[in-house]
């Protein structure tokens, strides 16, 4: 599984960063513009205040406003970059995330984008248009969005799409035949993993199709977020002495944005560790 359980764990993490080269993280991101999905907690804040940490000017999408109205302080007050700015989407709609993107493509510049928003709905949940929720949002909205921001990318040098995936997705091999899960029984799990692994290869299509941008997908190992305590409340219980942290599990999507050494990899591999595997 990957490089292992236990590497997936806080303890994986403690033994793999003692190879990484902290001067990859060494960046001035001043000028550089950067969308991270799910902004509002777990990896996806962790991310941003990571990059605005460098000066990178963040776009937070999130859909609840209170929230990101409460993260984006903490991230303008803990790193003193004012170039935060937050923008209310619910990435399992599929109009509102086109029309976000159409505004945001007319009146802002983007170098690397981050597909963080995920979700588990472990009962099969329809929205308002009719699609699986899970479907909805870990697949259906990361495809639009970044369909709808490709052009914006391609005007930029050293542009970069990270998809925040799952080590799940290897349980589960693509099934076109069933991409929202309306067969037999309903497994919120695995259903998750069948969308972590459609990710990886909407990753790996994109990867060969549009050339000048560097494309990777990720999984940030089993860290203690309000996701995993929500959706998996069992595994946390058991688990949540062994959990890494939120930085811990943003570094490596941080390392995928910021680096210049993320990029000397082929674009479209799946990464773990700040290692492609």
């Amino acid at each position: 599984f990957l490089t292992g359980v236990s590497d997936l764990f806080r303890s994986g993490y403690e033994s793999a960063s003692q190879h990484f080269n902290p001067a990859d993280l060494e960046v001035n991101l001043t000028g550089r513009s950067f969308l991270v999905t799910g902004a509002n907690s777990g990896i996806g804040k962790a991310a941003a205040k990571e990059i605005a940490r460098r000066g990178g000017t963040v776009h937070l999408v999130c859909r609840n406003k209170e929230r990101a109205e409460v993260a984006r302080g903490e991230i303008e007050t803990e790193t003193g970059n004012q170039n935060i700015f937050l923008h209310v989407v619910d990435i399992s709609n599929p109009k509102e995330i086109w029309n976000f993107a159409e505004k945001f493509r007319n009146e802002h510049k983007l170098n690397v984008l981050i597909n963080n928003a995920g979700c588990m709905v472990n009962n099969r949940e329809l929205t308002e248009d009719g699609l699986e929720k899970n479907f909805a949002t870990n697949t259906l909205g990361m495809y639009i969005l970044t369909t709808a921001l490709l052009p914006l990318l391609e005007k930029e040098t050293d542009a970069r799409v990270i998809t925040v995936s799952s080590g799940g997705m290897l349980v589960q091999k693509l099934n076109i035949s069933d991409l929202q899960s309306g067969n037999g029984t309903f497994d919120g799990t695995m259903v998750y993993a069948q969308n972590k692994r459609q990710q990886v290869v909407l990753t790996e299509q994109w990867a060969k199709t549009h050339r000048n941008i560097h494309f990777s997908v990720m999984h940030p190992g089993w860290a203690d977020t309000p996701a995993v305590r929500s959706s998996m409340p069992d595994f946390y219980q058991r688990m949540k002495n062994s959990l890494r942290t939120e930085a811990q599990g943003a570094d490596t999507v941080v390392w995928l944005a910021v680096s210049s050494e993320a990029t000397k990899l082929p674009s479209g591999l799946f990464f773990q560790g700040k290692m492609a595997v």
